[in-house]
């Protein structure tokens, strides 16, 4: 199967790498996408800079040098609900930067957009602090970007999706905003495309999934699968037969406490801001997400 992509596209990446896996499985996706040209990663939520040390060490991995910049650490208006990054207890096992930049992840997102402007595709995997203050104090970058693609909410699931939870404030910010192409992968869809850890072991035979799968064997402590949650938003960038979406708007409960963070889901085809991921085609996400190591 090959990719219908030719040219590279400009990527951001910004991540809560450490809690959940998939973030880690994204990364290496991008880091090994030929098509992607990976500007720079922030990271965001508890214990940043631990998250950027996970990423850094996956970028030495493969000898690329990607620029990395912690990012926010406490929500807007909440309580942190995830203030620490479990899969750091392996970081000793792989090379990797301990020295990042301070207080300048917001920054590098504003500058590094502007230096593209309407050629960087904006990819956000964790709760949304680092891109609600870019929004809110940077008023015109959101159409300055190409486009956001966020691994975010939960639409026909009951309960609150994690990201969203997290900061459910600045998620509102984030989906208020007027961006060219703005773009969702819910958790609920991407339930769909779940590996036992058995067979992603097996499949972890190639150099960039090598420090994937020792993090790995720390979230199957605790969970013996692994949902492609952030892998699947970020393989839409370069592969339109992954997914179909659908236009439509989508709002995030801020009025009832008990609801706080709830993403709802209108379709609509008249003014739609927002396009959701809608239907996913499970085989070919496969296909297309294991021959880019292969490649």
């Amino acid at each position: 199967m090959s990719s219908p992509t030719t040219s590279r596209t400009h990527v951001i990446l910004d991540t809560d790498i450490g809690s959940n896996i998939d973030d880690a499985v994204c990364l290496a996706y991008l880091l090994a996408q030929p098509a992607c040209d990976l500007l720079g990663i922030t990271t965001v939520t508890g214990e940043p800079y631990l998250r950027a040390m996970l990423a850094s060490s996956l970028c030495n991995a493969v000898d690329k040098d990607i620029p990395i910049y912690p990012g926010v650490e406490q929500p807007l208006m909440t309580p942190l609900r995830q203030a620490h990054a479990p899969q750091a207890m392996a970081l000793a096992n792989w090379k990797h930067d301990v020295d990042f930049p301070h207080g300048q992840a917001i920054a590098f997102l504003n500058h590094a957009i502007r230096a593209y402007p309407g050629e960087v595709m904006l990819l956000g995997t964790g709760p949304l602090t680092n891109i609600a203050l870019l929004f809110a104090t940077q008023p015109d970058i959101p159409q300055l970007l190409k486009g956001l693609i966020l691994a975010c909410g939960q639409y026909t699931l009951p309960g609150r999706e994690w990201n969203v939870l997290n900061d459910p404030y600045a998620a509102a910010i984030v989906y208020r905003a007027n961006v060219p192409i703005h773009r969702s992968v819910g958790f609920d869809i991407s339930e769909q495309i779940s590996t036992p850890a058995g067979e992603f072991r097996a499949r972890c035979h190639l150099p960039h999934l090598h420090p994937v799968l020792d993090f790995a064997e720390v979230w199957f402590q605790h969970k013996e699968t692994i949902t492609f949650y952030s892998p699947l938003a970020a393989a839409t960038i370069f592969d339109e037969q992954v997914a179909t979406f659908t236009p439509g708007t989508i709002n995030i409960e801020l009025k009832d406490e008990e609801l706080l963070g709830k993403t709802y889901w209108q379709p609509d085809g008249q003014e739609a801001r927002h396009q959701l991921a809608t239907n996913v085609n499970t085989q070919y996400f496969f296909e297309h997400f294991f021959e880019v190591f292969e490649a």
